[in-house]
């Protein structure tokens, strides 16, 4: 069976190397791919990002399934696209994406259906929009309404840096917003107190199967400090998820989303990403859905995952997905991201990358922002560079592994935050 990943990232990467593994799978192609799925014999790079040609190239090679990573081609329709020609993918449809690809969409649709969340207004009119800001005061949290690549939130926790942050998001667009239609727009919603975690499922449109759960770190500088990033580090499972919140999180927040989604007329396949905040008191509430897997928890998931990925996004292209029962090492996986020079406003691109690790069963290096010249040589292509995912019996373990391997790699302007993982630590 071949099989086909669309993306370049991080996320791609750890999906193509798991789905590779599975024993009915001959060929894993990824497009357009990066530095590191070029140097994976059993990947292939194939230079197409067109909906259409995609479609097309999955038609000429007889592939078995596509899996979608970014959202990017969600809210283009791929899904769509590949359906309509008899092609099998797992993915959500450009209306189910805009769960992600509109804030406000997500957010009237969580009020409409009792869903736990923040407190929120939407404006279109920067007059308006400041004016709330200084009436609610700070922190207070400001939503790019469009695709924004994991940068089109910025927590601020002052009124100046709220006030710039809707400056940016809808007068010169410094986060690079892709805005939808109606032009750009603005969520602004109550800051929550809590823990933050990952929260991801497979859906395929009626049945669920949890994948394990994660930690997202966001801000770029140790301590939660600096701007706001994609993701600096993850690790899984988070122990802030217990039994019960994990249960709550399924009863009061999956399992409505898919209902609501069945019957606002469109069913939910796909990853189901929800970013949760978890109270005191054990209660999670929705801070944003994402329609793909996240990036950098995937890494980590990956890593523990010990089903054949390729046979359960059968089962969820098939509607069976009650069927599944998923298997995972038992051990902690944790990645910590190298970043570039300059990232996340302006990464500089084209630094030599050296001192990369053999792959290994316990230590894997995932690319992301990273091509490869020809003869091999391998450079800087984009702000989050490199994963280095590691496993281990502890947090603390794979903490270590992890970041044995991250110092030995080598470019210059490399940032990465040396706490990756500390809230499990400190339990």
């Amino acid at each position: 069976m071949k099989v086909l990943v669309i993306g370049n990232g991080g996320r791609e990467h750890a999906l193509a190397w798991r789905l590779a593994q599975g024993e009915r799978v001959s060929q894993v192609f990824v497009a357009p791919g990066n530095g590191g799925t070029a140097r994976d014999a059993k990947l292939r790079n194939v230079p197409i990002s067109d909906v259409k040609a995609l479609a097309d190239f999955a038609q000429e090679q007889k592939i078995a399934l596509t899996v979608v990573g970014p959202e990017a081609f969600l809210a283009a329709g791929v899904v769509d696209e590949f359906r309509s020609r008899g092609l099998r993918i797992f993915g959500a449809t450009k209306a189910a994406a805009q769960l992600e690809s509109s804030k406000a969409f997500a957010k009237e649709f969580m009020k409409r259906h009792g869903i736990p969340t923040a407190a929120y207004q939407t404006f279109s009119d920067p007059a308006l929009a400041h004016a709330y800001v200084d009436e609610q005061g700070a922190p207070i949290v400001i939503k790019a309404d469009g695709l924004a690549a994991g940068k089109g939130v910025v927590v601020a926790q002052t009124l100046q840096e709220a006030h710039e942050a809707i400056d940016w998001i809808l007068c010169d667009n410094k986060l690079g917003v892709v805005h939808n239609e109606g032009g750009a727009r603005v969520v602004i919603e109550q800051f929550l107190q809590g823990e933050e975690a990952s929260f991801i499922v497979l859906c395929d449109g009626k049945n669920v199967v949890s994948l394990a759960t994660s930690q997202d770190h966001k801000r770029l500088l140790d301590k939660d400090q600096g701007p706001n990033t994609g993701g600096m580090g993850a690790y899984s499972p988070a122990p802030v998820v217990t039994p019960n919140v994990h249960a709550k999180v399924m009863h009061e927040i999956i399992h409505p989303t898919i209902q609501g989604m069945a019957r606002d007329g469109t069913p939910f396949t796909g990853f189901l990403y929800a970013g949760l905040m978890i109270d005191e008191q054990g209660q999670p509430r929705t801070v944003e859905f994402n329609t793909r897997m996240g990036d950098p928890e995937t890494q980590p998931i990956m890593m523990r995952l010990k089903s054949d990925l390729f046979e359960v996004l059968m089962h969820a292209t098939d509607g069976t997905l009650d069927q599944v029962e998923l298997q995972w090492d038992r051990r902690v996986a944790l990645g910590v991201v190298l970043a570039a020079s300059g990232y996340p406003l302006s990464p500089r691109k084209g630094d030599a990358i050296q001192g990369l690790p053999a792959d290994s069963d316990d230590v894997m290096v995932f690319h992301a922002g990273t091509a490869q010249a020809e003869g091999g040589a391998l450079h800087t292509s984009g702000g989050r560079v490199l994963c280095v995912t590691a496993l281990g019996e502890s947090v603390r373990q794979a903490q270590q592994a992890a970041y044995q391997v991250a110092g030995s790699i080598q470019f210059d302007g490399k940032q990465y935050r040396q706490d990756i993982g500390h809230r499990a630590i400190k339990r």
